[in-house]
């Protein structure tokens, strides 16, 4: 489990100035979760998401990975191993001249032996569907196939939890598509404990809970189904719900038998056609 405990993290802005972008939040984690975190830019949620590997640490309050706290030094290793973390650019992370070389990258600096990095690394691409990529090289890929070779590289290390920071953010509409749904394969079918920041409402119709951000703080938690029908409440937060669920609003104030909180477009067949 991922514990954060009253968790408020502090930027310094000039010399006197103070920014809070986590204030006293507490959250909790279980293993085989599907989480997905939303907020509008600035509501906190990459800062928080850093916080889960400590790549920052708190100013108060604590961050626990299966009861270790990220501020024990001698725990760091061990979090970092537990935790991986896969950004919004796959760019940034791409770094060998084929496929198969980049996700060996990580198993070769844990220092695992030669035989077993081979099956890691065929394993973890045959996970994300890139196995008929793996003598490519990366800078000829797409978009989301860069991202699913990134998030490769960080499955074949054997993380229990994948924290994704707006993963599809600088991707294409099918790009993104591609990456929820290995994202929800690793979850569904490997256990995975997911954590996945985004921006996209649609992406997070299929999470097991979603968490809501504002100015640091969760302001609305709960299934996809009890957050995105607050449609109001979410206008006010300035965000958007996922098309097919306003449309479902919509349609119901007329045709009182369609449901109002109809979350995927399979759904909303389902209804039209029962």
């Amino acid at each position: 489990m991922i514990e954060i405990r009253n968790l408020t993290h502090k930027y310094s802005v000039g010399k006197e100035q103070e920014v809070v972008a986590v204030n006293n939040l507490s959250l909790n984690i279980t293993e085989g979760e599907f989480v997905a975190i939303l907020g509008h830019n600035g509501s906190g949620k990459s800062t928080l998401a850093k916080h889960l590997n400590a790549l920052l640490l708190p100013t108060s309050g604590k961050v626990l990975v299966n009861g270790m706290d990220t501020t024990d030094a001698s725990k760091l290793w061990d979090i970092r191993q537990q935790v991986g973390m896969v950004f919004q650019n796959p760019d940034n992370q791409l770094i060998a001249t084929t496929v198969e070389e980049d996700v060996a990258f990580g198993l070769e600096n844990l220092g695992i032996p030669p035989q077993l990095i081979r099956e890691r690394i065929d394993e973890a691409l045959n996970l994300v569907g890139m196995s008929e990529f793996k003598t490519k090289a990366p800078h000829l890929l797409s978009g989301g196939q860069k991202q699913r070779v990134a998030i490769a590289g960080i499955i074949a290390m054997r993380p229990r939890y994948l924290v994704l920071d707006e993963p599809t953010a600088m991707l294409d509409p099918s790009g993104r598509s591609e990456v929820v749904r290995t994202i929800r394969k690793l979850n569904k079918e490997e256990g995975l404990t997911i954590i996945h920041i985004t921006h996209f409402m649609e992406e997070a119709v299929f999470a097991d809970r979603v968490v809501v951000m504002e100015k640091g703080e969760i302001v609305l938690e709960g299934t996809p189904r009890q957050v995105f029908t607050q449609v109001e409440t979410l206008k006010k937060l300035r965000l958007d719900v996922p098309p097919v669920t306003e449309l479902a609003g919509l349609l119901h104030q007329e045709i009182p038998w369609i449901p109002p909180d109809i979350m995927t477009i399979e759904e909303m067949v389902v209804a039209l056609c029962p």
